[in-house]
């Protein structure tokens, strides 16, 4: 297995958990710590100009969803 399609698989997983959850992965929860550490790893990456161009574009709209299931303040 090459590693874009381990890539494409970890991207896949994430973007089912958040739909299937309505919310992103929780860095408190042990299932969700592996989606939580991929997340961080690859915002590093692309902030720091490293990521594949074909990625950049699919993570950049993960992103944008993960930003609508933003945790809100109970108290707004």
């Amino acid at each position: 297995m090459s590693q874009d399609e381990r890539w494409q698989i970890k991207y896949y997983e994430v973007l089912n958990f958040i739909y299937t959850n309505k919310r992103n992965p929780s860095k408190y929860r042990i299932e969700e710590h592996d989606m939580m550490n991929w997340l961080k790893a690859n915002r590093k990456v692309l902030n720091a100009g490293k990521m594949n161009p074909e990625r950049v574009e699919k993570f950049k709209e993960l992103l944008a969803l993960m930003e609508q299931h933003r945790r809100k303040n109970q108290y707004e």
